[in-house]
């Protein structure tokens, strides 16, 4: 009797001991988590000071000109942004009008419509397509694929569209075979795995039951990808395909080799061009003179502000679908 009841006070005062020992341990873990976000924050605000603070000097010298200016005259001391600027959004453009269908093609497949024995091997040579060096495909693009477009598409697009309004300036020019869309084909390989590869996996975590009922109440495969699969995985669909835009933007030695590094605005895609990324690499070790190496640096500076507020859209648009689904609901 008389040792039960000693038991029971040591019993709750272990009990309170390991109970303070879990707060102090949740209190601990939340300072190391705010610890880790403040240093994201401070790296974020360093880079953006680094930037300007670099891009000053062609800032005070051109102003908002710099940003719808296309001369580019190193000689002269005369620099605009609109050239690399037009040939990163059309360059990602291009991208993405071929990797998001095809990405999401692969998805589909991959999950609904392959075969067990062949998904894992199909999944695992799409995702080595992200493992390779981007030079390479830089390499295998100036060599490979440049030659084999120069001699096959795009002699058949410019005389297809020849009489065609508005295609024909799309799609006219000699066949250099390098070019802003060549560049785009590259990009949308490049990106091709982070597409597919996401959504496979967004899409393996829709329930089991809800495409069950559709398929019970009658609905065919279209049906049950386009009203339970495609709604439910919607946000991760739409953050692979933000991953990969990021990654197409920023894209720097592929894009080099093949888009043909003329800062030049041309209506033809099969043009050559220039991005932002492909202006640094190419004149970054030879840029004399203060302003010259401030007018790059205001280049990355536009870059890093192009992609933050492409991001910021897609995670505004992402959170109204939200809405909307639970609105619907």
């Amino acid at each position: 009797m008389v040792d039960a009841v000693l038991t029971e006070p040591i019993s709750i005062i272990v009990r309170t001991t390991n109970l303070k020992r879990a707060r102090q341990a949740d209190r601990n873990f939340r300072q190391l988590t705010l610890v880790a976000a403040i240093i994201v924050a401070l790296m974020f605000a360093g880079i953006i000071w680094a930037l300007v603070k670099g891009a000053l000097p062609a800032m005070q010298a051109f102003g908002f000109s710099f940003i719808w200016t296309q001369a580019w005259n190193p000689v002269g001391d005369k620099f605009g942004a609109l050239a690399p600027i037009y040939g990163t959004l059309v360059t990602s453009l291009i991208a993405m009008l071929i990797a998001i269908p095809v990405g999401i093609g692969i998805g589909i497949f991959l999950t609904e419509l392959c075969p067990r024995t062949l998904r894992r091997p199909i999944g695992i040579a799409v995702e080595l397509l992200a493992g390779i060096p981007s030079i390479i495909y830089g390499i295998w693009g100036l060599f490979v694929l440049a030659p084999v477009l120069q001699h096959t598409l795009q002699p058949w697009a410019i005389e297809a569209f020849a009489n065609v309004p508005v295609l024909q300036n799309l799609f006219a020019g000699p066949p250099y075979g390098i070019g802003i869309f060549t560049a785009g084909l590259i990009l949308a390989i490049m990106v091709l795995p982070f597409i597919s590869a996401i959504t496979r996996d967004v899409f393996e975590t829709v329930p089991h039951v809800l495409k069950e009922s559709a398929y019970a109440l009658g609905c065919t495969t279209w049906e049950v990808l386009w009203n339970v699969v495609l709604p439910y995985a919607r946000g991760g669909v739409v953050g692979g395909v933000m991953l990969a835009l990021g990654r197409a933007l920023g894209e720097t030695m592929a894009v080099t080799f093949v888009i043909g590094n003329s800062n030049h605005i041309m209506s033809s895609l099969f043009a050559p061009g220039t991005t932002i990324s492909a202006s640094i690499a190419n004149e970054f070790t030879e840029a004399v003179g203060d302003l010259y190496y401030s007018s790059l640096i205001e280049l990355g500076l536009i870059l890093f502000c192009v992609t933050f507020v492409v991001l910021a859209a897609a995670q505004y648009m992402l959170h109204r679908l939200e809405e909307r689904a639970g609105g619907r609901s």
